[in-house]
Protein backbone atom coordinates (compact mmCIF):
# COMPACT_ATOMS: atom_id res chain seq x y z
CA UNK A 1 0.00 0.00 0.00
CA UNK A 2 3.02 2.25 0.70
CA UNK A 3 3.89 2.14 -3.31
CA UNK A 4 0.74 3.31 -4.34
CA UNK A 5 -0.11 5.99 -1.86
CA UNK A 6 4.04 7.77 -2.86
CA UNK A 7 2.73 7.12 -6.69
CA UNK A 8 -0.50 8.96 -5.67
CA UNK A 9 1.23 11.54 -4.00
CA UNK A 10 3.56 12.10 -7.15
CA UNK A 11 1.08 12.16 -9.29
CA UNK A 12 -0.73 15.44 -7.41
CA UNK A 13 2.21 16.88 -6.41
CA UNK A 14 3.19 16.84 -10.85
CA UNK A 15 -0.38 17.90 -11.25
CA UNK A 16 0.13 20.84 -8.62
CA UNK A 17 3.16 22.19 -10.47
CA UNK A 18 1.57 21.61 -14.13
CA UNK A 19 -0.64 24.35 -12.87
CA UNK A 20 1.92 26.64 -12.06
CA UNK A 21 3.76 25.98 -15.31
CA UNK A 22 2.50 29.29 -17.04
CA UNK A 23 2.23 29.23 -20.69
CA UNK A 24 3.05 25.55 -20.32
CA UNK A 25 0.47 24.68 -17.80
CA UNK A 26 -2.08 22.86 -21.06
CA UNK A 27 0.40 20.49 -21.82
CA UNK A 28 2.27 19.96 -18.36
CA UNK A 29 -0.92 19.25 -17.16
CA UNK A 30 -1.85 16.98 -19.64
CA UNK A 31 1.47 14.95 -19.84
CA UNK A 32 1.26 14.49 -16.14
CA UNK A 33 -2.81 13.33 -16.61
CA UNK A 34 -1.73 10.65 -19.01
CA UNK A 35 1.80 9.46 -17.55
CA UNK A 36 0.36 9.82 -13.99
CA UNK A 37 -3.18 7.81 -14.15
CA UNK A 38 -1.38 5.26 -16.60
CA UNK A 39 1.23 4.69 -13.35
CA UNK A 40 -1.28 4.76 -11.21
CA UNK A 41 -3.36 1.90 -13.32
CA UNK A 42 -0.11 -0.36 -14.05
CA UNK A 43 0.79 0.01 -9.73
CA UNK A 44 -2.39 -0.54 -8.99
CA UNK A 45 -2.95 -4.19 -11.58
CA UNK A 46 0.85 -5.04 -9.84
CA UNK A 47 -0.90 -4.90 -6.33
CA UNK A 48 -4.32 -7.30 -7.57
CA UNK A 49 -1.68 -9.62 -9.88
CA UNK A 50 0.30 -10.20 -7.17
CA UNK A 51 -2.70 -11.13 -4.21
CA UNK A 52 -3.65 -13.74 -6.70
CA UNK A 53 -1.14 -16.58 -6.12
CA UNK A 54 2.27 -17.91 -7.08
CA UNK A 55 5.45 -16.58 -9.41
CA UNK A 56 4.29 -12.67 -8.04
CA UNK A 57 7.40 -11.29 -9.51
CA UNK A 58 7.06 -12.87 -13.03
CA UNK A 59 3.57 -10.93 -12.87
CA UNK A 60 4.87 -7.72 -11.86
CA UNK A 61 7.19 -7.48 -14.03
CA UNK A 62 4.59 -8.50 -16.93
CA UNK A 63 2.21 -5.90 -15.99
CA UNK A 64 5.17 -3.01 -15.57
CA UNK A 65 6.31 -4.12 -19.06
CA UNK A 66 2.68 -3.86 -20.66
CA UNK A 67 2.44 -0.61 -18.45
CA UNK A 68 5.28 0.45 -20.87
CA UNK A 69 3.79 0.03 -24.15
CA UNK A 70 0.85 1.40 -23.31
CA UNK A 71 2.25 4.33 -22.58
CA UNK A 72 4.60 4.19 -25.59
CA UNK A 73 0.97 4.87 -27.23
CA UNK A 74 -0.49 7.18 -25.36
CA UNK A 75 3.03 9.79 -25.16
CA UNK A 76 2.50 9.49 -28.73
CA UNK A 77 -1.27 9.66 -29.04
CA UNK A 78 -0.85 12.75 -26.28
CA UNK A 79 2.08 14.10 -28.20
CA UNK A 80 -0.53 14.43 -31.83
CA UNK A 81 -3.40 15.88 -29.22
CA UNK A 82 -0.58 18.24 -28.00
CA UNK A 83 0.46 19.49 -31.47
CA UNK A 84 -3.43 19.64 -32.77
CA UNK A 85 -4.45 21.77 -30.11
CA UNK A 86 -1.89 24.02 -30.09
CA UNK A 87 -1.03 23.17 -26.70
CA UNK A 88 2.75 23.31 -25.08
CA UNK A 89 4.90 20.45 -26.75
CA UNK A 90 7.57 20.82 -24.51
CA UNK A 91 5.20 20.91 -21.39
CA UNK A 92 3.77 17.71 -22.46
CA UNK A 93 6.73 16.09 -22.55
CA UNK A 94 8.36 17.51 -19.59
CA UNK A 95 4.90 16.85 -17.76
CA UNK A 96 4.98 12.88 -19.28
CA UNK A 97 8.07 12.00 -18.66
CA UNK A 98 9.10 13.81 -15.33
CA UNK A 99 5.78 11.64 -13.86
CA UNK A 100 7.07 8.43 -15.77
CA UNK A 101 10.42 8.21 -14.32
CA UNK A 102 9.67 8.66 -10.98
CA UNK A 103 6.38 6.38 -11.17
CA UNK A 104 9.05 3.43 -13.23
CA UNK A 105 11.41 3.83 -9.84
CA UNK A 106 8.33 3.22 -7.56
CA UNK A 107 6.94 0.62 -9.77
CA UNK A 108 10.45 -1.24 -9.82
CA UNK A 109 10.65 -0.79 -5.72
CA UNK A 110 7.31 -2.33 -5.69
CA UNK A 111 8.18 -4.64 -8.02
CA UNK A 112 11.27 -5.82 -5.31
CA UNK A 113 8.97 -5.80 -2.51
CA UNK A 114 6.55 -8.10 -3.93
CA UNK A 115 9.53 -10.23 -4.93
CA UNK A 116 10.71 -10.00 -1.30
CA UNK A 117 7.17 -10.71 0.26
CA UNK A 118 6.94 -13.49 -2.02
CA UNK A 119 10.26 -15.37 -1.16
CA UNK A 120 9.53 -14.39 3.02
CA UNK A 121 6.41 -16.21 3.02
CA UNK A 122 7.72 -19.22 0.86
Amino acid sequence: MRHQLWALAVVAAALAASLLAGPFRLGALLGAAISGGAGLLSIRAMGRTAAHGARVTQQALLVMTVGFLVRVVLVALGTVLVVRTGQSVPGFVVGFFVVYFVLAGIEGAYVQHLGQRAENSA
